[in-house]
């Protein structure tokens, strides 16, 4: 006895293009890009056997993202949010601190902010502040004037 046989897939023109879109992108996931494989292929009408082997996947794989899909649509190949604790710093937290950083001057006698002169009145750790900074390009220990000295 056989497995029942998959209901074939079909694309509208929009998905069509999201979905080959993917396959092109470069910046795309390689898990992105093997689901969208998969859905194309699923959308030819071949099994998910045939499937399968023609992408090196299980079987179990392609029944997943052909029933993702199906239940809901584009949105159902895109990664789902992981279980875990939620950050420690939120994003309105890292935005104040970005906007401090640039907008306020450093401690009187400071020529520049540093990670320690930060943290403290942030109430976060120097190396969550590097953190920040780094991800947004910040380099406050890197003066862009220069002065030259009047000294003869």
């Amino acid at each position: 006895m056989s497995a029942p046989k998959p209901l074939p897939l079909e694309l509208s023109d929009h998905e069509r293009r999201v979905l080959r879109g993917w396959l092109r992108r470069r910046t795309a996931s390689q898990a992105l890009v093997l689901r969208s494989r998969i859905v194309l292929a699923c959308v030819e009408g071949l099994s998910n056997a045939r499937v399968a082997d023609d992408l090196g996947v299980l079987r179990e794989t392609v029944r997943k993202w052909r029933s993702r899909f199906t239940a809901d649509r584009l949105e159902g190949l895109v990664d789902r949010p992981r279980s875990g604790p939620p950050p420690r710093i939120t994003d309105e937290r890292a935005e104040a601190l970005v906007a401090r950083t640039l907008g306020q001057a450093p401690p009187q006698g400071d020529s520049h902010w540093s990670t320690r002169s930060m943290a403290e009145p942030e109430g976060m750790s120097e190396s969550a502040v590097s953190r920040i900074w780094r991800a947004f390009g910040l380099k406050p220990h890197i003066v862009e004037e220069w002065k030259l000295s009047t000294d003869p």
